[in-house]
């Protein structure tokens, strides 16, 4: 099963997306850099948004960007994941950054292996504010094999 298939088998939808004020996701030689991306939830993770809620937005993010990478690429057959940075929107004791970001990760694992083409670096940090006061904001690197 090719990466496209999976996706759309967990329920991904790709549509087509109208251009705005950044380009949500750019091909630079044999590399699709993303945009940030944010989730859906709003809050702080340790100020009344859990890690479990987090890791919800992280995959919702990595959702987001996957159409966008979609929208550039045209599918996401023959791509390597390279990088993810994941910033969380964080109260100054909360430690477990790196949980919610799985939330991304383990979606790309579940799309394209995690030993392979979804084996990827990968930087978690946490944030005093995102932007609207998002939980989560994503973003990530693949190469066009």
């Amino acid at each position: 099963m090719t990466p496209q298939q999976r996706a759309e088998d967990l329920g991904l939808v790709f549509e087509k997306q109208t251009p705005g004020y950044l380009n949500l996701c750019i091909r630079s030689g044999n590399q699709l850099l993303s945009s940030g991306h944010v989730s859906t939830l709003k809050g702080k993770l340790g100020a009344g948004v859990t890690t479990e809620e987090g890791y919800g937005a992280a995959r919702d993010c990595m959702a987001k960007i996957l159409n966008s990478v979609w929208n550039t690429h045209g599918t996401l057959d023959g791509l390597k994941v390279i990088k993810v940075l994941g910033c969380v929107n964080s109260a100054p004791e909360f430690i477990e950054q790196h949980l919610v970001i799985n939330g991304a990760s383990d979606l790309l694992h579940e799309i394209f292996g995690k030993t392979g083409d979804g084996f990827h670096a990968r930087s978690a940090l946490g944030f005093a504010s995102l932007p609207t006061g998002v939980a989560v904001e994503v973003e990530a690197i693949f190469e066009i094999l």
